[in-house]
């Protein structure tokens, strides 16, 4: 790599804790909201967040590509492509509920090779870095150590087209309440990715999901020894969408669950 992996891990970080300045700022004060979907919403500080984000990326790697969920991507001919989500959990922070995150994950040559996932309540900072393993405010951490369903705290979402498509996760969410010791629906995939790779969830799945809200979640599993792949076992595609990722000891057992037949 042509980048020193110091200077893109700082970057990241830096960019995360300039973004969460901005969440924290705005956090339970009056957000204009608009609409991308029935119930796929968008505030002011999305785009805030996601400027300054952009902004201090591009300041420092001027030649990178950067792909973002909401209006600031830039798209260049590079072999470095930063996937940024400026507020994971944006109807939770809409309505001041406290689970939200930024989101940051850096691919290079469609690798994914760094993830930050910030937590700015919390003061929370998860990195990963290819190989190099996960880390939760510069201290290791691993996923957990469950080894039956049975005894796991699972995470999971509903896509945005919950209303109008038979697709939308509800027969999963209703086999593995039953099958898990819970299940936790806590309305932002990036973060509960990052807290399988911290042990806190032994499981997650999810599907219709975008590079940006997976791609730094993804790496921290695979980085604290967890595994991840499709509903079927197969290398998951972040441009897919279908994610499922655990401790690894409950996968063939959360995929079980994910492959029964759906009833009509």
């Amino acid at each position: 790599m042509k980048q020193r992996k110091g200077e893109l891990k700082k970057v990241a970080q830096e960019a995360a804790l300039k973004g969460g300045l901005v969440l924290l700022k705005n956090f339970g004060r009056y957000n204009k909201v608009s609409y991308k979907g029935e119930i796929n919403l968008v505030t002011e500080t999305d785009h805030l967040s996601e400027k300054v984000i952009v902004d201090h990326l591009h300041q420092n790697f001027k030649e990178h590509t950067i792909i973002t969920e909401e209006i600031y991507s830039l798209k260049q001919d590079s072999e470095y492509q930063w996937l940024v989500d400026p507020l994971d959990g944006t109807t939770n922070y809409a309505h001041g509920f406290p689970v939200f995150c930024i989101s940051i994950g850096l691919a290079w040559q469609n690798q994914i090779i760094l993830g930050v996932v910030y937590q700015p309540l919390l003061k929370e900072m998860f990195l990963a870095e290819k190989g190099g393993g996960s880390f939760l405010n510069k201290k290791r951490v691993f996923v957990s150590r469950t080894k039956q369903l049975k005894q796991s705290l699972l995470a999971t979402g509903f896509p945005y087209d919950i209303r109008t498509s038979r697709n939308n996760n509800l027969d999963h969410f209703c086999n593995f309440a039953v099958s898990a010791q819970a299940v936790r629906r806590a309305g932002a995939a990036a973060l509960d990715l990052a807290y399988t790779a911290a042990g806190r969830f032994d499981g997650f799945w999810e599907f219709k999901l975008n590079p940006w809200d997976v791609a730094a979640g993804l790496l921290l599993v695979q980085e604290a020894s967890g595994r991840v792949t499709d509903f079927s076992g197969a290398p998951c595609d972040i441009n897919k969408g279908e994610v499922l990722a655990s401790n690894g000891r409950i996968h063939s057992q959360m995929m079980g669950v994910l492959n029964r037949p759906v009833s009509d």
